[in-house]
């Protein structure tokens, strides 16, 4: 079959995408801040109303609106449907723009949030407008999902995330690629936060240091243990990256505490981390050992992706270019969907670099041959 032209018309169709990116990038949307967060949702709303799509904001109260879109296929009664998932939240305050503005130069756009991930949001508009002007052939219903806290762990988000995810037969997630071939992710690693919490017992530090227990002693201590469980071939990583205790220097610290950053490829790997974790016990006689936390977000298996990224990569070579896959140290929301058991296929959005630095942009060309690679998976799936 001789693939559809989508690489062609959304060429033609790149000013408008640039126009775009720059209107949603100039709309600053912090995770913390609610109401930029929530003029970003209806500017987006806006958006994908005016290309046939149903858009239901599901309102929250303390951070941004979510923006649900439902597209249907013209003819017929899709039973069932397909999911693509990003975010429109950024790490950046309010007032980014005075010190990083939205430009163009040497082939790059850049601004706060472009490639993480504005860009992707526009690569999917774009598809969607492809598919009804192409009349391409879509059996399934459409869903997009837009979210406003992945920035920040996805708290308010993740049970809408994984009711659309149950619903559907894949998940796209449009999360930045991987370098700049723009690699696909098709494994991510299960991601935590613990915090270690040690209580001891305050004492004079001169006057009589045998009554007290050092607090900071036992978490140095227990760091140093820690330290040991890292196994870097498995990809099992357990770091201490925030770590306070004491009041003053002569006084023996009661307590004292770290937040360890916790990464795993398995789900066994994760869970044993988090067992040995929980049954951490005290080194020094007298200690307190307080364990909150663990992993939030799943691995994304491979096994999740591999069928997806297959079909992914015959469609770029009917489509004239060549796509590869990479595993990724960092979680995203398809982490919580592959861990339903749905097929999840993440990395698909912008080709650029600089996530969440002063240089963060997107590859402008490659635009147009993102949206085209979504557009084709949504009409082979």
């Amino acid at each position: 079959m001789t693939p559809l032209p989508f690489i062609p018309y959304l060429r033609k169709r790149l000013p408008q995408m640039l126009e775009t990116l720059r209107e949603l990038t100039l709309l600053e949307s912090p995770s913390l801040e609610k109401e930029p967060a929530d003029r970003c949702c209806e500017f987006l709303a806006e958006r994908w109303l005016r290309h046939g799509a149903i858009a239901q904001i599901v309102r929250q109260k303390h951070r941004g609106d979510q923006l649900r879109v439902v597209w249907k296929p013209p003819e017929g009664r899709a039973k069932s449907q397909l999911l693509v998932l990003g975010h429109y939240d950024t790490v950046y305050p309010t007032g980014t723009l005075a010190k990083m503005p939205f430009r163009i130069s040497a082939g790059k756009g850049y601004g706060p949030g472009t490639f993480d991930m504005k860009a992707g949001i526009v690569q999917a508009l774009f598809a969607l407008e492809a598919i009804r002007e192409l009349q391409a052939p879509v059996e399934k219903r459409l869903v997009f999902l837009w979210t406003s806290d992945e920035e920040i762990g996805s708290e308010s988000s993740r049970k809408l995330i994984e009711e659309e995810a149950r619903r559907s037969d894949a998940v796209f997630v449009l999360e930045p690629s991987l370098g700049p071939r723009g690699l696909l992710k098709t494994s991510r690693k299960g991601v935590g936060e613990a915090q270690l919490i040690v209580h001891g017992r305050a004492s004079h530090a001169g006057l009589a240091p045998e009554k007290g227990i050092n607090a900071v002693h036992e978490l140095a201590a227990q760091i140093s243990r820690l330290e040991k469980w890292n196994d870097l071939r498995r990809g099992v990583t357990i770091n201490a990256d925030i770590v306070s205790g004491g009041s003053r220097a002569n006084v023996i610290a009661d307590r004292a505490q770290a937040t360890l950053d916790l990464r795993a490829w398995r789900h066994a790997d994760m869970r044993t981390l988090e067992k040995r974790l929980h049954s951490l016990k005290p080194l020094h006689r007298g200690a307190k050992l307080e364990i909150r936390g663990g992993f939030d977000r799943p691995p994304l298996e491979r096994k999740h992706s591999a069928a997806l990224f297959a079909r992914a990569k015959a469609i770029a070579r009917e489509q004239g270019f060549p796509l590869g896959e990479a595993a990724a140290g960092g979680g995203s929301d398809g982490n919580f969907t592959a861990a339903l058991g749905i097929p999840t296929l993440d990395g698909l959005g912008a080709i650029g670099d600089g996530a969440h630095a002063t240089y963060e942009h997107v590859q402008i060309n490659a635009m147009p041959q993102r949206a085209a690679l979504l557009a084709g998976l949504l009409c082979s799936c």
